[in-house]
C-alpha cells in the first residue's frame, strides 16, 4: 500500500479523536477526548451532551494530532470521517468538520462505516491477513462478517436484539458497578464462580450466527431479584462470572462454526469488547483447539478512534470512490450500504 498520509475524524459516540495514519498501518499522531465521566453520573451517555462535547474540542484534537506530527493539513493525502452509525448529532460535528477541511484543503473526503473503522484497526496491529472471519463485538454491534481482500464485508448473522456491550452494560449497572459496567464485569468475572448460576446460552443450538442476548440479561435480572426478595446473599464476582460464561459460550461457539463453514484459518475481533480479556482468552483457546489463528486490536486501539477511521480509509484508496460536499450522517447505516451505496451518502 502507498504510504498515503490521511487524518481520520471519529465522532460517532463519546469520543472525539483525530488521529493521523501513515500508510493504513503507521500511527503518526493521535488525539482523543473522552466523555466517559461526563456521563458516567447518568448511567449512560446522553447524546445532546455528547453533541455539544464533540463542538467544543474538536478543532482542538484535529490541531493537536496535526502538531504531534509535525504537519499541517496540505501534508496529508485524505481526509476521512465516521459517517454512520452511531448517534446522529455527534456524527453530524465530525462530518461538518471533516467537510470543512476537505473544502478548504481541496483533499478527497472519504466517508467510513464505524464498523469499517474497527475492522481496519488490526492492521494497525500487525499483518493484515484476509480473507478472514471477523468477530464485531462492541456496545451497539454483534456481528460475524466475512472480510475479502478488497475491504468488502459479508454479513454472516448478527443480533436479534442487544448487541453484546449493551448487555454487559446493563449487568453492571444491575450489580451496582460504576459505568460503563462492561470493564468492571470483566474483571469481577476473573474472581468468582463461572458455574454458580446455570443462565441460558441464547441460540446455542441453533443452526446459523445470529445472537440474542436479551434474554440472557433478563435472566440475570430475574435471578437478582430472587435473591433480594428471599434475602440471600449472592457474591456478585459469581453474577459476573456466570453472566460472561454464558456469554463467551455463544460468542465462541458461533465463531468455530464460522470458521468451520467458510474454511478460512483466521479470525479477526473488532470493537470495544474485543478489549474483554476473558474473551481474548477463550477465543485464543478455541483457535489452538481448532486450527484456526486469533487477531485482536491492541486494548488501546479496541475502542472508538480517528486512527481506525483513517486505516479504512487507506484500505479503500485504490477505488478511488470519495464523499463530495453533499456528504450527510446517518444514525443507522449498514455495511452493505455504506459499502454499495457509496455516492448517495
Amino acid at each position: 500500500m502507498s504510504a498515503v498520509r490521511v487524518l481520520g475524524l471519529e465522532s460517532s459516540c463519546d469520543e472525539t479523536s483525530a488521529a493521523i495514519v501513515e500508510g493504513g498501518s503507521v500511527i503518526v499522531s493521535q488525539r482523543t477526548v473522552s466523555q466517559v465521566d461526563t456521563h458516567a453520573k447518568f448511567g449512560g451517555v446522553v447524546p445532546e451532551i455528547a453533541s455539544r462535547q464533540h463542538v467544543r474540542v474538536i478543532t482542538e484534537v484535529v490541531s493537536e494530532a496535526l502538531r504531534d506530527a509535525k504537519m499541517n493539513l496540505w501534508d496529508l493525502d485524505g481526509i476521512a470521517v465516521t459517517c454512520g452509525p452511531g448517534l446522529l448529532g455527534a456524527l453530524l460535528v465530525g462530518v461538518s468538520a471533516a467537510k470543512g477541511y476537505a473544502l478548504a484543503t481541496g483533499l478527497p473526503l472519504y466517508p467510513i462505516h464505524h464498523i469499517a473503522g474497527h475492522v481496519a484497526a488490526v492492521g494497525l496491529c500487525g499483518e493484515w491477513r484476509p480473507p478472514f472471519v471477523c468477530l464485531v463485538v462492541s456496545g451497539g454491534h454483534t456481528e460475524l462478517l466475512l472480510v475479502d481482500a478488497e475491504f468488502r464485508f459479508q454479513r454472516l448473522g448478527g443480533t436479534l436484539d442487544d448487541a453484546v456491550g449493551e448487555a454487559y452494560d446493563k449487568v453492571g449497572r444491575l450489580c451496582g458497578l460504576p459505568y460503563p459496567g462492561g470493564p468492571e464485569v470483566d474483571r469481577l468475572a476473573e474472581l468468582g464462580n463461572r458455574a454458580k448460576f446455570p443462565f441460558p446460552r441464547p441460540l446455542l443450538e441453533e443452526e446459523g450466527y445470529d445472537f440474542s442476548f436479551s434474554g440472557l440479561k433478563s435472566a440475570v435480572a430475574n435471578r437478582w431479584a430472587k435473591a433480594n426478595q428471599h434475602g440471600e446473599t449472592v457474591q456478585t464476582e459469581d453474577v459476573c462470572a456466570s453472566f460472561q460464561a454464558a456469554v463467551l459460550d455463544v460468542l465462541c461457539r458461533k465463531t468455530v462454526a464460522a470458521v468451520r463453514a467458510t474454511g478460512l484459518r483466521h479470525v479477526v475481533v473488532a470493537g470495544g469488547v474485543a478489549a474483554n480479556l476473558g474473551l481474548r482468552r477463550q477465543l485464543a483457546e478455541a483457535g489452538v483447539e481448532h486450527g484456526f489463528t486469533v487477531q485482536f486490536p491492541d486494548l488501546a486501539l479496541c475502542g472508538d478512534n480517528g486512527a481506525m477511521i483513517a486505516a479504512a480509509a487507506a484500505r479503500i484508496w485504490q477505488t478511488g470512490r470519495t464523499a463530495t460536499q453533499q456528504l450527510n450522517a446517518h444514525a443507522s447505516l449498514s455495511l452493505e450500504d455504506w459499502q454499495d451505496h457509496w455516492q448517495t451518502l
